[in-house]
């Protein structure tokens, strides 16, 4: 950033305001892209390729790209759907990888000048071979009458597969690109994208097979019969242990270099539970002193690479352990809330210059959206809200929220509201109505009798007082 400042002052004083645009791009891309002091690479400064891309394989985040939607010549990378096809046959029990296929003169059409006569290394008319050597074969890049020989078995015609291509890359997404070979040797007709590249070998490494092939460097071809026994190598030298352009973490990849298309590569690794791909399309080669050829799309690829693990990494946000919040609860036995946790973790693909505290969590509880406070019992794992999660006003996940334990009623509450819950039924209180109508009726009884029976009394007292009054006024009587 003090570049840019004293950059910035040297065009103010010198009056090169032309340079201003430039600063001005150079500080947004530094914003978007912020360098790691351990690591000083700007993609955007030594890429040389004319389009790429890297990208996570799990999620489809895009880390960096440039003209990654810009038509590109496929050539040899063409042989990833080449293969990809093939491998689904297989796996589809549509045809089996043990299979003997004979090659066939009809696998040399649409070659342009390659012959068998002239090019000993290649799988000769009536040579053998396994229809997986024949896969391991195609996707090498050295013998493209592999490729057209696999169209054949599968579709019956290399016309045919291509179509197959073709329906298959719009069936995926693959928006800007078109397959007219099988092989990929140039023709003016045959392009694709970064982006569409990355989209297509995503889809290809759900596929075992692929993968397999993909990812091996070196293959031995079976003995059949009198036919040789051939070693295979992989077009991805970053697979080559005795290569300099060998990176330890790359699971996969093809490469493809020719004049029109220059030269590219589809690679994938995996470094700290991360699986990265990087697409690099048209880029080139250049001499060094000693008269060796640096091929940049190794270089570029390796590059790519390492700035991503370098900036990138998973970050949990949210774990189910963590407890959000606490939740009221009403006759609970010992206990007057209940905690609540996310049911799910979130784990985010993120910059490592992002801390996990700047992410929002905006905490929704259902109770409180009717007030009605939560009363026991509680199980445990009930959904009482949700949490939402969000950075820089872009919304990530939303996660319910569960209670964490169970609460249980408080015993003599249990008791009360037992009660209280019989007396609440209809029937119950019919017979209450009824049991106190009668003790109503017997009160009155009760009290009827009573004042009757002290009338009576009364009179008897009365006619006992009359009798005695009436002895003493006649005494002789």
């Amino acid at each position: 950033m003090q570049f840019i400042l004293i950059f910035f002052i040297l065009c103010y004083n010198t009056g090169m305001f032309k340079k201003l645009s430039v600063v001005l791009s150079l500080i947004m891309i530094l914003q978007l892209f912020p360098l790691s002091t351990a690591n000083a690479f700007d993609p955007f400064g030594e890429i040389v390729a004319r389009s790429a891309i890297l990208a996570d394989m799990e999620t489809g985040l895009i880390l960096f790209e440039k003209d990654s939607h810009s038509r590109q010549y496929s050539d040899g990378l063409t042989r990833i759907m080449t293969l990809y096809i093939a491998a689904l046959a297989v796996e589809n029990n549509e045809v089996s990888d043990n299979e003997l296929i004979v090659m066939t003169d009809t696998a040399w059409e649409n070659l342009g000048n390659y012959n068998p006569d002239q090019n000993p290394p290649q799988i000769r008319p009536g040579e053998t071979m396994t229809f997986i050597d024949l896969m391991y074969s195609a996707y090498s890049g050295r013998f493209p009458e592999a490729c057209n020989m696999i169209a054949i078995r599968i579709a019956g015609s290399i016309g045919t597969y291509v179509s197959m291509m073709n329906e298959k890359a719009t069936e995926i997404g693959l928006e800007n690109t078109r397959f007219v070979n099988t092989h990929g040797r140039h023709h003016e007709s045959q392009y694709t994208t970064a982006f569409d590249m990355f989209t297509l070998y995503k889809e290809a490494t759900s596929s075992m097979l692929f993968n397999e092939i993909s990812g091996t460097f070196r293959h031995y071809t079976e003995q059949v019969g009198d036919n040789p026994i051939r070693t295979i190598t992989s077009s991805n030298d970053m697979l080559n242990q005795n290569s300099r352009y060998f990176y330890r973490a790359c699971l996969s990849g093809i490469s493809s270099a020719t004049f029109e298309g220059g030269y590219s590569l589809v690679a994938s690794a995996l470094e700290d539970d991360l699986t990265l791909v990087s697409v690099v399309l048209g880029s080139s080669a250049i001499m060094n002193d000693d008269n060796s050829t640096n091929m940049r799309n190794f270089t570029e690829t390796h590059r790519l690479f390492m700035w991503g693990y370098a900036q990138y990494g998973w970050r949990e946000i949210l774990r189910t352990t963590d407890l959000i919040a606490r939740v009221p609860i009403k006759h609970g036995a010992g206990a007057d809330f209940v905690n609540v946790r996310p049911n799910e973790s979130l784990v985010l693909l993120l910059r490592k210059s992002i801390p996990s505290e700047s992410f929002i969590r905006d905490i929704k509880l259902f109770y409180d959206e009717d007030y009605n406070p939560l009363i026991a019992p509680i199980d445990a794992g009930i959904v009482l809200g949700e949490v939402i999660v969000s950075y820089q006003n872009t919304e990530y996940a939303r996660i319910e929220l569960v209670s964490n334990t169970g609460i249980d009623l408080n015993g003599v509450e249990f008791i009360r509201l037992q009660i209280v819950a019989l007396l609440s039924t209809p029937l119950v209180r019919n017979i209450l109505l009824i049991l106190l109508l009668i003790v109503l009726a017997y009160i009155a009884l009760v009290i009827r009798y009573n004042v009757i029976r002290a009338k009576r009394l009364k009179r008897i007292r009365l006619a006992k007082e009359n009798i005695v009054n009436e002895r003493h006024r006649n005494p002789n009587e």
